[in-house]
């Protein structure tokens, strides 16, 4: 084989990779001649933002390119981007990735630092920032993800319709409370996230807790349904159990769910206006991570009550549900995320009407204001 060197271009980049590119393969008289050019690829760092790289320099680099500097199969490249250890994005048709992020991965290695104070799966805080178009035809693609943090129903129906969407896209469920949800939103690791959070001194819902846990950054609060809190109880209220002051009663065991979901903020604003010492509850505690699970609790004979939604009452046998209060459930997603395609698939779903119809199907939900937007926070 002869192997023929054009040369190397000249000038001074601030950043670059030395590579080589394959000009022109040819045969004669039996022996493989193959021309090649050797590169230096220019470059200037990127600017991460959110659903793609900012470009600060026209430069950047194919499939094949990368698979030159890191001396490995194009198809190895294309499993790199799948997994996310290798951010790409499209230009047109065509699959890129920037040179910065070739040069990360070499000196960083293979794994993303994704560190998750919410401990959110590796898959899903992968998944996060990869909502993307498909790849060059020829290639599988990496199959996009839209993170949606939240434990209602409501949202696997959402979720289902994403992925049948025109515009929409796969998505990964991340079952956390708000706190959590919002948390998550706020260090892009989830794309939506569901809230039920009360502000006892206003009496209103989710608007105050939005505004300072995402800490200015512009969010869209849309409305998803009211939804019934009140008392998991055994059958026919053995110990009558009706108000909050009645959790304070030595007779009373409780379980409570985890810190920082809607329903503990309830629970805990409640106690606070009332001037209840949460010492003075039995069980106050013992946490559990969903309405499921403490209705469980109460029906295996664990616990005299606990505090959730009507509709997971109802699916725990030998529950009997004491409503208390009336709450908003909704939906936060951030301004500058409104306009692209899976947000703009999200809100045309939860205003359409197939959508209403299959989650009034299930009962136990007012969807009155369903889809609307509350508020630009």
């Amino acid at each position: 084989m002869l192997v023929i060197v054009t040369l190397r271009p000249t000038g001074q980049p601030v950043h670059c990779i030395p590579a080589v590119i394959t000009i022109h393969t040819t045969v004669q008289d039996g022996t493989k001649i193959v021309i090649i050019k050797p590169i230096e690829i220019r470059y200037n760092r990127i600017q991460n933002i959110r659903g793609g790289e900012k470009i600060k320099d026209s430069t950047s680099l194919t499939p094949e390119e990368v698979a030159t500097i890191l001396k490995i199969a194009k198809n190895t490249v294309y499993e790199l981007i799948k997994r996310g250890e290798l951010p790409a994005y499209r230009v047109g048709r065509k699959l890129r990735i920037d040179p910065h992020d070739v040069e990360t991965y070499k000196r960083q290695g293979k794994k993303m630092e994704m560190a998750s104070a919410i401990n959110m799966p590796p898959e899903t805080a992968t998944a996060v920032h990869q909502i993307r178009t498909p790849l060059d035809e020829e290639q599988s693609p990496p199959s996009p993800r839209l993170v949606i943090s939240g434990q209602d129903v409501i949202l696997d129906i959402l979720a289902r319709h994403l992925e049948r969407h025109p515009n929409g896209t796969f998505t990964l469920r991340h079952h956390v409370g708000s706190f959590a949800g919002l948390l998550a939103l706020y260090q892009e690791k989830a794309h939506l996230a569901s809230v039920h959070l009360w502000d006892g001194d206003k009496d209103i819902y989710n608007l105050t807790y939005v505004r300072y846990m995402l800490c200015g950054v512009p969010a869209v609060i849309i409305h998803l349904a009211y939804r019934m809190q009140g008392f998991y109880v055994a059958k026919d209220n053995p110990k009558s159990i009706r108000n909050w002051q009645d959790l304070t009663r030595p007779d009373v065991l409780f379980v409570n769910r985890e810190k920082g979901c809607g329903t503990r903020v309830l629970l805990e604003e409640k106690i606070r206006l009332l001037g209840i010492n949460r010492r003075q509850i039995n069980g106050y505690d013992r946490e559990e991570n969903s309405h499921l699970a403490v209705a469980s609790v109460v029906s295996r004979g664990e616990a005299d009550v606990a505090l959730g939604n009507e509709k997971a009452s109802m699916q725990v046998r030998g529950i009997e549900f004491v409503p208390l209060q009336k709450e908003r459930y909704e939906l936060i997603m951030l301004k500058e995320d409104m306009d692209l395609p899976p947000f703009q698939a999200a809100l045309e779903i939860l205003q359409s009407e197939d959508f209403k119809k299959e989650v009034q199907g299930l009962g136990d939900y007012d969807l009155t204001e369903l889809g609307q937007i509350v508020a630009y926070v």
